[in-house]
Parts: C-alpha cells; structure tokens; sequence
C-alpha cells in the first residue's frame, strides 16, 4: 500500500507541474496580449515616448514568454522521464526479466518511488527464484517416484506426469479400442482419462473426496488412489497416484492358497490317523490280522505325514535361500543307479519296467554339485512317474554329455509312458500344490504337492534347466540340463 501511495502522489505532482507549465505558458501568452493591447493603448495617450515603450514591453514580453516555456519544459522534463524509466522497467518486470533496476537520480519522493520498485524488485526476483527451486525440487521427487502420477484437468486432459506415469498412459492406450468413448455427467469427452480409471475419476470429480481402487489390467492388478483438486471450493480436477501391485497380490494369492492347501493335505491323514487309533481302542477289530492291517494303515499315514512337513520345510527353505548346499565333484551315474535300484522293487510290484539306460563308457562328472540333492531329484521324479504309469508300461531314465552355445551340459531325460498332462496345465506344473487343482485329478495317487516345486528349486541351485513334454495319452519326459563346470 505504502508503494501505491507513492506512485498515486507521483501522478498527482506530476499532473499539476503539467499544469503549472500550462499556467505559465497561458501566463506568457496572456502577457504578450495584453502587451499588444497595451501598445495600441501607448499610441494614443503617450505619443512623445511611444516607440520607446514599445521597445520595452516587447522585450520583456519575449522574455517572459521564454523564461516560462523553459521552466514548463524543465519541470515537464524532470518529472516525465523518471516515469518512462519506472515504466519500461514494468515492462521489463512484465516480460519475466526480474533482475530489472531503476537508477535514483534525486531523492525526493521519485527518487524514494524508484527506490522502492528496485526493492520490490530484488524481493520479486528472490521469490521467483525460490519458487523455480521448489518447482525443481519437487519435479525431481516427481520423476524419481516408482509410482506414476498422472494429474487431470476437470475436463480428463492429462496436463501433468511423471516418466513412470507417461509410460503406463502409452500402455493404456491401447484399451481405448473397443470402447465405447464415455462421457460424464454433464456430457464432457473423458478421452484423456484411461479407461481402468474412469469410473474413480467420476466418482471423484462428482463427490470431491478421495477414491482408492484396484483396477486389473492385461493380467497386472493396479492400486490407485485419486485425490480431488481444489480451488475455492470447486472441484478443477483430480491426481492419481498408481502402484503396480501384482506381486503382492500374487504372494497373497499363494498365501491364503498354501493355508487352504496344507489343511487339505493333512486333514486326511490325521483323520485316518484318529479314526483307526480309535476302532484300536474301542477293540473294535476281531482278528490279529485286521489289527495289523489297521496298524499298518497308521503306520503308512505316519509316513506321509512325515514326508508332507519334510517337503514343507524343504521347499520353505529352497524359497528363502537357507538350504544348504554341499558342492563336490560328482559323477551322476552313480546317483541314477543308486535311484534306479531304489525304484526297481517298487516298479515291479506295480508290474512297471524301470530302465537306466546310462552309458558305461561315457562317464557324467559334474565339477561342482550337492550329490543328495541331485539325488533327491531323481527320486521326486521317479516317484512322480511311477504314480501315474499304468501297469504294462515303461519308465526310462537316459543320461548323455551335450554342447550348447560353446559349453558343456550333462543331459538328464525321466520318460514315462502315462496318461500325460493336458497341455493348459503344463505351464502350471512346477508351483506348489500342483495337484491340488481341479483340473489336475491325482487327489489319490499320495502324493504332497510339493515334489515337482522341489525339483525346480533344486535344479535351479545348480544353475541347470528343467523342461516338461508331456501330451494326454503320450506320456510325460522331463529333460534335466545341468552345467559341467562350476557355475561362476
């Protein structure tokens, strides 16, 4: 206010030098008519010293006359030009050039007017400068967030994003195909809003609170939280702040699904467990050898209760990096015949021809490996095989040294003649609790869940592959690839 005040006063001493230039002109003029007159009037009444007078009043009237187009040009001057310089330096200010100053000639109140825009001035231009680095500030906090950002007008144009955010928009374009193109309330095009986050951005814009959401898109589940932008109690558009949460919808898929699973996998044999222990009690069975059927029954269920909290801890820690691995020089054809003499008797009595076909002559060395795990692979497999090969068929299990891309592999194949995996549920075979599912019909066969997972996991520490072939009524073959030389 105290600067309006000054510039007001300003304006105001110099419209009334401006008219007392005026005056004084006016004055001379006035004078030098009256002198005229004046003359006329000498003529008649002084006839002797007319022409002297004359003279005189001419002078003095020139005199007059230039003394006050001086003093009016002058005051005129003085106070005009330090008002075109404030003026061209508001215009500089205007143009974005903050660093404009006045110089102070005087020090009366122009000179106090001049002193007082070159302080706003330097104050304006430190302001300016410290919002650029608040802007800045905040634009590098905007790119570096992992999570996009997308801002939208009330109309649903983007005006702002963060990298993260221009991204996911290019990805979402493509969901605009197929669409009928939606419109709010008051018939406004939401073109610019993608299509997973149209619906909050109207509940938004409608309600004025904010909105949270999942939204699912191309297989990824989004989590987006949209806050209203405000401006005088309206609502001028809306910010988004989206999250890929995938992962964690995934982890707590597998959470709620390995909880349902394990209280599945043991309710039965504890069931069995306790149906059994009590017609034991309750001297319900008669003969010894119906006791002893009964026992056995409680004794195989142990046993699979035992395997199912093995395979459980085993797999907990092959997930979380605690197993411990013993690498040595190791030479698989002792494991597979040590595997295959294990399976021999089993195979037999399920009327199944287990063959090792493993060359004598080509020994299988790898350099580093943990030989009971790799041991306990075979056995998963061979195992897995042996519940789903009908009697009458064959189990093979080959060996033989490979070259891929320069490099020295030790090639395992477990061939299998059973009734195969449909080819949807192939993709699916390697997760935990595999027969647990619906499509997956092998809830009698006896086994956890859990093998093939373990053999995956175990495959990868050694660095090696793991692949499936498998087609309904074909049969299955797993193909093991693992490295010779130690993994660097």
């Amino acid at each position: 206010m105290k600067l309006w005040d000054r510039l007001a006063r300003l304006l105001w001493n110099s419209v009334v030098g401006k008219l007392w230039a005026t005056i004084m002109l006016l004055v001379a003029v006035v004078l030098l008519i009256l002198g005229v007159f004046l003359l006329q009037y000498i003529d008649i009444w002084f006839d002797e010293n007319a022409h002297d007078i004359k003279v005189l009043f001419i002078i003095t009237a020139i005199i007059g006359f230039l003394l006050s187009t001086f003093f009016a040009f002058f005051l005129s001057s003085k106070i005009q030009q330090p008002l075109l310089q404030l003026k061209d330096a508001a215009d500089s200010v205007s143009q974005g050039d903050y660093s404009t100053r006045v110089k102070i000639r005087s020090s009366d109140e122009i000179g106090q007017l001049a002193n007082t825009f070159n302080h706003m001035t330097e104050q304006l231009e430190k302001l300016i400068h410290a919002l650029n680095h608040e802007k800045n500030h905040l634009a590098s906090v905007l790119r570096s967030m992992g999570d996009s950002v997308i801002t939208f007008n009330a109309e649903g144009e983007v005006i702002l994003t963060n990298p993260s955010g221009h991204l996911l928009l290019d990805g979402w374009s493509s969901l605009e195909s197929g669409w009928e193109e939606e419109t709010r309330d008051n018939g406004q095009s939401l073109a610019g809003v993608p299509m997973p986050l149209r619906e909050l951005f109207q509940s938004v814009m409608r309600e004025g609170k904010d909105q949270t959401g999942k939204v699912h898109v191309h297989s990824s589940v989004w989590s987006v939280v949209m806050a209203p932008l405000q401006s005088g109690g309206f609502v001028r558009g809306a910010v988004a702040v989206i999250r890929n949460v995938t992962e964690e919808h995934k982890l707590d898929k597998l959470r709620r699904d390995f909880v349902a699973n394990v209280s599945h996998e043991i309710r039965t044999p504890l069931s069995m467990l306790q149906g059994y222990s009590e017609a034991l009690l309750d001297d319900i069975v008669a003969s010894p050898e119906e006791r002893k059927e009964l026992v056995q029954v409680i004794y195989d269920e142990s046993l699979r209760m035992g395997r199912l909290v093995n395979d459980f801890l085993d797999i907990a820690r092959m997930e979380a990096g605690h197993v411990e691995m013993h690498f040595q020089q190791v030479d698989l054809r002792n494991i597979v015949k040590r595997v295959h003499r294990k399976f021999q008797v089993y195979a037999k009595e399920r009327e199944v021809t287990l063959t090792a076909d493993i060359p004598e002559s080509n020994p299988l060395i790898m350099k580093q490996a943990d030989e009971d795990r790799l041991e306990q692979v075979l056995t998963n497999l061979l195992d897995n095989a042996l519940r789903h090969t009908p009697a009458g068929k064959s189990i093979t299990i080959s060996g033989e040294e490979q070259m891929v891309s320069g490099k020295a592999y030790i090639q395992l194949k477990v061939k299998d003649e059973g009734a195969g995996i449909p080819p949807e549920d192939v993709p699916y075979i390697f997760e935990r609790f595999y027969k647990a599912d619906k499509a997956r019909k092998r809830a009698n066969s006896g086994g956890t869940g859990l093998g093939l997972a373990i053999v995956k996991n175990l495959i990868d520490l050694h660095n090696g592959k793991i692949v499936v072939d498998s087609h309904n009524g074909n049969g299955t073959t797993f193909t093991l690839l693992l490295p010779v030389e130690a993994h660097e």
